[in-house]
């Protein structure tokens, strides 16, 4: 059996989407025989609260002696600090390390260094300007994306390890019986279309756009509701400024007057998430900068069969975009391109139904089982183990 170390930040699952994928991610190796302990790095309010939260991990690691380390890597789950990236100077120098990296191509630690001298730098292979000695002394980089991959190999020559993320719901029995509850609960009337947003509400998901939208919706569909599902605080967005982003929201619903067709849950378990994606009949997803599948909200709403709208990338990377499972809003920060997308599925049930069963057997291709194999297989490799 293989043992592993699992660092990793210090937020709650309900509040940061790193920490909520090494849940699912713990859970699922566990099922393959792989040997997990995570290991947080918790800041103190003291001075120097993450620089000792780094060296009480690095010393747990130590204790545990596992066979390899795993340090799971976005800046901020780590609230943009650089301790993270010296991980690989306290962990023991024998212990073969992996790195996963979740956010990367928008953030350098220092920031105050050029571009051009990053590269320099970054030639050496001593230091990335993103994860510090992280990706330089990994055994092996994993991502979870093509986009992170090109990057990675760009910036770094180093061949990362492409494995899908997998989604962050996962469909449940009875959940599509509680989804015709929950209609009732709301009060719909019958054929009352419902649009879900579901994930950690930030200024990046451009809720305000799908909001903005609504006016025009509801001239052709008076009873239409918004529910938008997720947390607003997170790791990404501190209390105070989660709290003015909602009222912000608030205020703007208010506006258009559409603050009765506006739900906002909050952090729900997930067996209400489910039931939540099973009574809606469309998903929009309009991410100022473009979704891919690195999002386990898009993967959960396709997974749960609902028809789905999305934002693309500049940069598109994967086939997404291309396979026939979502409708495209082919602006960013359009809310009268987010009507007209959305207005075509209203009206047009056969595009809905398809698109329900493409976005299914899209997401069956990402299951926590394949993710679980890929990374023992990875460990396996890493340490010379043939048939681990």
């Amino acid at each position: 059996m293989i043992r592993v170390a699992m660092l990793h930040g210090p937020g709650r699952p309900d509040a940061d989407g790193v920490s909520d994928y090494v849940t699912h991610l713990v859970d699922a190796l566990r099922e393959v025989d792989v040997e997990v302990t995570p290991v947080p790095l918790r800041p103190t309010r003291a001075r120097g609260g993450w620089r000792v939260a780094a060296a009480r991990a690095a010393r747990r690691v130590r204790e545990l002696a596992p066979d390899l380390a795993h340090v799971q890597f976005a800046p901020s789950a780590y609230r943009f600090c650089g301790q993270a990236g010296l991980l690989p100077l306290r962990l023991p120098r024998r212990m073969p390390l992996v790195t996963t990296v979740h956010e990367y191509g928008g953030w350098a630690w220092p920031g105050w260094l050029p571009g051009r001298l990053w590269s320099r730098v970054e030639r050496t292979g001593r230091w990335d300007r993103e994860t510090g000695r992280l990706v330089p002394a990994s055994a092996a980089v994993v991502v979870t994306n093509p986009g992170h991959a090109a990057l990675v190999r760009e910036r770094t020559g180093r061949e990362p390890t492409y494995v899908p993320i997998a989604p962050n719901v996962v469909d449940g029995t009875g959940t599509a019986t509680a989804g015709h509850r929950l209609r009732a609960e709301l009060g719909l009337p019958e054929g009352a279309p419902v649009l879900v947003f579901f994930g950690f509400v930030h200024p990046v998901k451009g809720v305000r756009y799908l909001i903005e939208a609504l006016p025009d919706l509801r001239r052709t569909h008076p009873d239409l509701r918004l529910l938008v599902v997720g947390g607003f605080a997170s790791q990404a967005l501190p209390e105070p400024e989660a709290r003015a982003f909602r009222a912000e929201l608030t205020a703007l619903a208010a506006h258009h007057d559409v603050a009765g067709a506006v739900t906002f849950t909050d952090h729900v378990p997930r067996e209400r998430v489910s039931a939540v994606l099973h009574a809606a009949d469309v998903a929009v997803l309009p991410f100022t900068a473009g979704v891919s599948t690195k999002s386990g909200a898009l993967l959960a709403a396709l997974a749960h069969g609902v028809p789905t709208a999305v934002t693309v990338p500049e940069e598109d990377a994967d086939d997404l975009h291309r396979s026939g499972a979502v409708a495209v809003v082919r602006a960013c920060r359009d809310s009268g391109a987010i009507a007209r997308t959305v207005s075509r599925l209203l009206a047009d049930p056969v595009l809905r139904r398809r698109l329900a069963e493409r976005g299914r057997a899209f997401a069956a291709a990402y299951s926590w089982p394949r993710v679980a194999a890929a990374h023992r297989d990875l460990y396996a490799q890493t340490l010379g183990w043939a048939g681990a």
